[in-house]
């Protein structure tokens, strides 16, 4: 399988390190959405990170979709996804908030980045960088003090998507969320980075 888009996106790098926890051997090709338009364009003309060729040569988007996939490809003794009902919407909770703190945080990212100063909205701001702290407020009572990993005995897909998020959040806009505000978070994506699986595909 072929893995497209630099592992910079919060989503690409989702992707990466949950196919390095279920076993699932793949090409990563950091080809940039900006950068490289027509080079992705070329693979998938939507041109959307992350972009996934199958050994089959069928080209998936988005990361939530690819990894559904995943998951049937992969030994279900390594699936990222509780088996237990309970424990499954538990999951699904927080990586909702997790993707929405990703989403929020790019939507930030892309305003400073993308936009001339002169024509920022800081209204638009103010109301995403909101939902930005609510998204991680909720977070860290969902992760409260609780043991090493969130649904169960080993790292599952609310752990790394969460971890990821935080990463992504605290690299790319540190002064609108700080090092210490969400403790019981940091301490999470702090412990889960120290994975083989995390430092085999950074945040870069």
């Amino acid at each position: 399988m072929r893995l497209i888009g630099m592992l910079d996106s919060p989503y690409v790098r989702r992707v990466a390190v949950s196919l390095a926890f279920l076993d699932l051997p793949f090409v990563h090709e950091g080809v940039s959405v900006f950068r490289h338009y027509d080079r992705f364009a070329a693979v998938n003309p939507v041109v959307k990170a992350p972009t996934l060729v199958t050994d089959a040569g069928v080209v998936l988007m988005e990361s939530s979709l690819i990894l559904e996939h995943a998951e049937r490809l992969a030994d279900p003794a390594r699936s990222l996804v509780p088996a237990d009902i309970d424990a499954h919407a538990r999951a699904q909770r927080i990586i909702g908030l997790a993707l929405a703190a990703c989403e929020k945080s790019v939507q930030i990212v892309y305003e400073r980045q993308l936009r001339p100063a002169e024509k920022q909205h800081q209204p638009w701001i103010d109301r995403v960088t909101g939902q930005l702290l609510a998204a991680y407020g909720l977070l860290e009572e969902e992760i409260g003090t609780g043991g090493d990993w969130l649904a169960g005995t080993r790292p599952l897909q609310a752990d790394i998507t969460a971890a990821i998020a935080w990463t992504f959040t605290r690299d790319l806009i540190p002064d609108v969320v700080a090092a210490n505000a969400f403790p019981a978070v940091a301490g999470h994506a702090a412990h889960a980075e120290s994975l083989p699986e995390f430092l085999a595909w950074p945040h870069a």
